[in-house]
């Protein structure tokens, strides 16, 4: 009799553990990693719904993108998390998302926003950052900065794997258009790497490889907070700061629509808007979230500067082309 209960019970654990879902979240490696945000986002979501919550991490949102596209109908994935505007139209292109069905007209955001597929849940502005133990003549401009001394170094993003190395070259040609090619010819000589994705570019910065890394005007906020120093800055730049919006969406092929569309609602509440700005170090899009104050030290551009994702969409290629030429000659 004891053994048909002890089976009846085992069985019980088993069927149980069959139904609840796995939702599966791909995104770019910060985000997944075990000081990123998703560790808690993982625990608060999984603690409000009966299911599974997993992060995969890959080098860049981009590469999980293409991830995707390559397993087609066959990925895992649920939901593509950590495109932003710059890259989120090529990505609504190939069919493989659906739409949010979600109102975002009140999301505190710098520039309006207006898409039926993508959910924005956090947004920075792209800097040069720095070490002022290190760097003394800091660079306020984009030709201040390739008017440094030809021993000042630089790590950028590859603009085809990251979004980050995207989102400079939309910057450089938001401010020099059809002289954006020249300009990068005089940047060259100062780029030390060009990395695949954020992560490994600002590890070279903090390993002491360069002068500057690009990054976001929030990353500072990171080493007050964790580590209590505040010799990280950004630079602010004379011409203005282009912005990021992360957004995410549901893959067509998800067998949990609905649950997916859920955690897309699960964004704007104030327990993931609460976790964002300290780990994932960046500005979240509901009004009145919580900031740490180190946030108020940060520099804080008045304005975005951020081209239309159609028009991105239209001149990618074109300006990837563009600086490909200029850096290779």
């Amino acid at each position: 009799m004891l053994k048909i209960i002890q089976y009846l019970l085992l069985s019980t654990v088993i069927i149980i553990a069959a139904e609840k879902p796995t939702l599966t979240i791909y995104t770019y490696d910060a985000f997944a990693s075990s000081w990123g945000p998703a560790p808690k986002i993982k625990q608060a979501f999984e603690k409000e719904h009966k299911i599974t919550l997993k992060f995969v991490g890959l080098s860049s949102s981009i590469g999980a993108l293409r991830k995707i596209q390559l397993e087609g109908k066959r990925t895992k994935a649920d939901i593509l998390l950590g495109l932003d505007t710059s890259i989120a139209q090529v990505a609504k292109k190939t069919g493989l998302f659906v739409p949010h069905e979600l109102n975002t007209s009140n999301l505190d955001l710098p520039v309006p926003y207006n898409d039926d597929t993508f959910v924005p849940f956090d947004y920075s502005f792209f800097a040069f950052v720095y070490d002022e133990n290190r760097v003394k003549n800091v660079p306020d401009s984009f030709e201040a900065l390739a008017s440094m001394p030809k021993d000042f170094k630089i790590v950028i993003q590859d603009p085809r794997s990251s979004t980050a190395g995207l989102g400079l070259l939309l910057w450089v040609k938001s401010i020099y258009g059809d002289k954006s090619g020249a300009y990068w010819k005089r940047l060259t000589p100062h780029i030390l790497t060009i990395t695949k994705g954020w992560s490994e570019a600002y590890g070279l910065f903090l390993k002491g490889e360069a002068d500057m890394v690009l990054s976001y005007t929030t990353s500072p906020a990171y080493h007050m907070v964790e580590e209590n120093k505040t010799n990280i800055k950004a630079a602010p730049f004379k011409e203005g700061h282009y912005g990021q919006i992360e957004v995410a969406a549901v893959l067509k092929s998800s067998k949990h629509q609905a649950l997916a569309k859920e955690f897309l609602a699960f964004m704007h509440t104030k327990t993931f808007t609460d976790i964002i700005p300290t780990a994932n170090w960046a500005y979240p899009v509901v009004k009145g979230a919580k900031l740490h104050v180190a946030f108020d030290s940060l520099h804080r551009p008045e304005k975005m500067i951020l081209m239309d994702g159609k028009t991105v969409e239209a001149q990618r290629k074109a300006i990837i082309n563009e600086w490909l030429e200029a850096i290779q000659k």
